[in-house]
C-alpha cells in the first residue's frame, strides 16, 4: 500500500474497521443471543434475558458512537 495517496489509504482503512467492528459485534450477539437462547423469551422473561439485551442495548450504542468518532473527521 505504500504507493497509494495517504487520503486514499486512511478512507480504506476507515472502511476496515467499520466492516471488522460491525462483523464482530454481529458475530458475538449472534451467538449469545441465538446460539445460547438469551435472545428468545420462554413464556417470560427471564434475568438471562434482560442481562443480554441491557448489554445488547449498551454495545449498540457504543458501536454507533465508534462508528461517528471514526467517520466525522474530514476524508
Amino acid at each position: 500500500m505504500s504507493g497509494m495517496e495517504p487520503e486514499t489509504q486512511d478512507f480504506l482503512k476507515r472502511i476496515v474497521q467499520t466492516v471488522s467492528v460491525g462483523m464482530l459485534f454481529m458475530l458475538l450477539h449472534m451467538t449469545f443471543g441465538l446460539y445460547l437462547n438469551w435472545g428468545f423469551f420462554e413464556g417470560t422473561p427471564s434475568i438471562g434475558n434482560i442481562i443480554y439485551y441491557i448489554v445488547f442495548l449498551g454495545s449498540l450504542a457504543g458501536l454507533i458512537y465508534y462508528y461517528y468518532r471514526l467517520w466525522k473527521g474530514k476524508l
